[in-house]
């Protein structure tokens, strides 16, 4: 590789649309920076902000239709095809609640200057830090992953603010109850936002501290007005709640976090800097010294500390660590990875922009997941009008974006979807007593985040058939497990609840003795011959299976009776076009153009099909996908064929469902995407998965096989891929050109695993400790 590539994006203007704001976030809390040195706009985004629900509570529990189960299932096996649609209680279709924005943090200077002299905007992914200098002034902001703060900090002399809290975002509710507050304090003011939800106890509070250098600093409700500053540094925080909000207990932990630093450096690596230039002058990134207040910055303990260096130094080791596990370089041009994002996306095919979108995909992914998963939109949000609710969709999303965390060395991803998970079980139970009168969970197929409970459905979407949800969002947290070599207690316990589940659910059986799924659902797809609740739906057979057989490993003492009820279901079928079905009854016929690829999940996530277990079966998935249309042309349809494509070893296919998203305009300024073409509807799926696909393109594992290029992309004959993790416990590096290859594997345990190569199968034994070189011949 001839240089290493940009872990940043810039812009040379400011973001004009929300969609193109660059974005940070922690997990918890979230910022849009739109960077505008003239209406400086950050906005606050947090994962808890959902609007209170609607009507009767009661209508968000699960519906009560087990004791109608049992005749339901007699009317489906006797061939009655559209049973289903009356399986339900009668309510309306109703969204889970919707996440929203908090409000934007403004800094207007009175007297406009138009001079954007010198304007140039960045995003460092290995430090969150979204920074926008123009002339002699500099923004810049970033959410400590160690504080839970946002921080701005604003440089440059004689710096003249109007500073404001403003809720006024795009389809904010004309009753929204919003009170403002503004004090101020010995270094500056603190400034709170109180927004009420219309006909609810419920509100929500940010709290803004200012901290000024220089200058002075007046009240001119609802702003604070900052003249002749030479700093401004800007900690907010937002919290949800009943009643009232404490804000000066929340004024009073953020002006600790000032006085709570350890000495800068201590846990900064070395190349402690940013991808872009800093200056020739030796200065420090952030030279500005906050001095005046209360505290004395200039004393012994805090010499040579600055404030803001603080906040960023604890910040830097859980983020810039997270980030830096993974790299992917392609040996793309330079003269192309120094062109702005924005450029770089009308060269769809360039080796700089597919390094560029890995590099943000994961970065964003890690930003985006700590208290919750990402969110159809990750994190972020700059409009109360949400599409599909801004929520967790189960049944497709929410697995795709999170694809490559085992591999690309993010488990804070994997935690934020085990935490989930766990908040949620209880309500799980609910949804597996009430709907199908069994003991076990059963997940729904959308969530708020604050419910677990299944009740969007409707009869064009019956999400509350869906019976294999528990164990496709378990599958990533054993996978962590195979990767660690520990099983962790709590994903045992779970998978416990799916196979009893099953065990009391899988009670119907066929004329040959097998057992039946019933009801069943393929998400989100129908028969062409028959209504949306069926009969042995092929996910709901992987899932079961391997649920069953994932319990029994997990718990010796109960594998005997797991594995001989996942042996009695019936295996897939294939169908007249030589394709895998996607419902195992013969009577059943396909509907092929469907954005959904459901049944081919034994192919990926699951190693249920593979071309070296079950070629026969891979040969059907692989048609399957051959006939599989892409109907509304969804960014998660395209790239979830190109991981099944990957498993199958068609790079071809790959490569031309990623040139659909590439080719497609799906990715904003931001570098984040959007669902359908032309940037049309702001969504994380694309941007979050594709960094998943480019993986399983080159290397995949499971806990006793590596495979090395399965599916290569010809376009990109040269690269390194640094930091891989696999499920046998070793980590990756791999390098290609076109005179061969080189992996280098660092395993964490002692192992035989099976090496698949384009030169065909050969058994490798790795040693603990030991390093081993593969050096691959060209193909």
């Amino acid at each position: 590789m001839t240089s290493m590539p940009v872990h940043g994006t810039w812009e040379p203007r400011p973001a004009a649309r929300w969609e193109d704001a660059f974005l940070s976030g922690n997990g918890h809390h979230g910022a849009l920076v739109f960077g505008d040195p003239n209406d400086d706009r950050t906005v606050v985004t947090h994962h808890t902000l959902v609007r209170p629900g609607d009507g009767d509570e009661r209508d968000r529990m699960p519906p009560r239709l087990a004791d109608g189960l049992s005749d339901l299932q007699d009317r489906l096996l006797s061939g009655d095809l559209t049973a289903a649609e009356g399986f339900t209680d009668g309510r309306p279709l109703q969204w889970v609640r919707s996440f929203h924005p908090a409000f934007q943090v403004r800094l207007r200077r009175p007297h406009t200057d138009r001079d954007r002299h010198g304007y140039r905007r960045t995003l460092d992914f290995a430090t969150g830090v979204a920074e926008a200098v123009c002339a002699d002034r500099t923004s810049r902001v970033f959410v400590s992953r160690a504080d839970d703060v946002i921080v701005q900090y604003v440089t440059g002399p004689g710096l003249t603010l109007d500073i404001t809290l403003d809720h006024r975002l795009p389809g904010a509710p004309a009753g929204l109850g919003v009170g403002h507050g503004a004090v101020l304090t010995p270094d500056g003011a603190l400034l709170s936002l109180r927004a009420r939800y219309p006909g609810s106890d419920l509100a929500y509070t940010g709290v803004t501290l200012a901290v000024v250098t220089g200058g002075r600093t007046v009240l001119a409700p609802p702003c604070v007005q900052v003249e002749g500053a030479r700093s401004v540094l800007l900690l907010t925080r937002v919290r949800r709640h009943t009643g009232e909000a404490d804000v000066v207990a929340e004024g009073r932990a953020l002006r600790d976090l000032l006085d709570g630093g350890r000495p800068w450096g201590d846990d900064v690596p070395s190349e402690g800097r940013p991808w872009y230039d800093v200056p020739s002058d030796g200065r420090p990134w952030y030279d500005d010294v906050l001095a005046g207040g209360p505290r004395p910055y200039d004393d012994a303990p805090h010499q040579g500390r600055r404030p803001y260096d603080d906040l960023l130094a604890r910040h830097l080791p859980p983020h810039r660590t997270a980030y830096e596990r993974v790299t992917l370089d392609l040996a793309a041009d330079p003269a192309e990875r120094a062109l702005p994002g924005s450029e770089l996306l009308t060269r769809p095919r360039s080796a700089a922009l597919l390094e560029r979108l890995f590099a943000a995909g994961r970065y964003h992914l890690l930003s985006s997941s700590g208290l919750f998963p990402p969110r159809l939109t990750g994190l972020w949000t700059g409009d109360w009008d949400t599409a599909w609710s801004g929520a967790f969709t189960n049944d497709a999303n929410l697995n795709l974006q999170t694809a490559c965390a085992a591999a690309a060395a993010l488990p804070e991803v994997t935690g934020a979807l085990a935490a989930l998970i766990r908040r949620q079980l209880p309500d799980w139970r609910d949804n597996a007593r009430a709907v199908f009168g069994t003991r076990g969970v059963v997940a729904p197929a959308h969530t708020d985040g604050e419910s677990g409970h299944t009740y969007h459905f409707s009869r064009e979407y019956p999400l509350h058939l869906w019976t294999a949800g528990a164990d496709w969002l378990l599958k990533p947290l054993v996978d962590h497990d195979e990767i660690h070599g520990e099983r962790d207690p709590r994903t045992a316990a779970a998978l416990a609840e799916v196979a009893l589940f099953y065990e009391d659910f899988l009670t119907r059986t066929d004329t040959e003795g097998r057992l039946v799924v019933v009801p069943s659902y393929s998400p989100e797809n129908r028969p062409a011959n028959a209504s949306w609740g069926a009969v042995d739906a092929a996910m709901d057979l992987s899932a079961a299976r391997h649920a069953l057989l994932t319990a029994a490993a997990y718990h010796p003492e109960h594998a005997d009776r797991w594995r001989a009820l996942a042996d009695r279901l019936p295996p897939h079928r294939i169908n007249a076009d030589g394709a895998l079905a996607e419902w195992a009854r013969p009577d059943l016929a396909d509907s092929y153009d469907h954005r959904h690829l459901s049944h081919l999940y034994g192919v990926w996530p699951l190693d249920e099909i593979t071309p070296y277990d079950t070629p026969d079966l891979a040969a059907a998935a692989h048609r399957a996908l051959e006939l599989r249309g892409t109907e509304n042309d969804s960014a998660h349809g395209h790239l979830h064929h190109a991981l099944i494509a990957a498993r199958l070893r068609d790079g071809e296919r790959v490569a031309d469902a990623l040139g659909r998203v590439l080719d497609g305009d799906f990715f904003h300024a931001s570098l984040m995407s959007a669902h359908y073409p032309r940037r049309d509807v702001y969504n994380a799926d694309a941007a979050h998965t594709l960094p998943a696909v480019l993986i399983e393109a080159l290397v995949q594992s499971t806990p006793d096989r590596l495979v090395l290029f399965p599916a290569p992309l010809p376009a990109y004959p040269s690269g390194r891929l640094r930091g891989v993790r696999t499920r046998f416990g070793a980590v990756l590096d791999l390098t290609w050109s076109p005179d061969g290859a080189t992996a280098v594997l660092r395993p964490t345990r002692t192992h035989r695993i099976d090496l698949r190569t384009s030169a065909g199968a050969e058994p490798l034994d790795l040693v603990a400790g030991e390093d081993r070189v593969l050096s691959l011949k060209a193909r």
